[in-house]
């Protein structure tokens, strides 16, 4: 009965260790997403902006060329 106590105990300390484990790398996960995410937006609006200037540029060539 000791020895089923002990590989029981064993497997929960095992069980508590691994959770840890994958709390701390679903964190990492979530932060490395959210830079992710932001990087994104960033560039979206970059490329908004260039479309933005080009939309300009296009209305200010002569009839022909719109």
């Amino acid at each position: 009965m000791q020895s089923e106590l002990d590989n029981l105990d064993q497997k929960l300390a095992q069980l508590v260790q691994l959770t840890q484990r994958l709390r701390a790398e679903n964190l990492q996960l979530r932060q490395e997403v959210a830079a992710a995410v932001s990087q994104q937006r960033k560039g979206q609006d970059k490329v908004d902006e260039a479309a933005q200037r080009l939309e300009k540029l296009l209305a200010q060539l002569p009839g022909d060329a719109q």
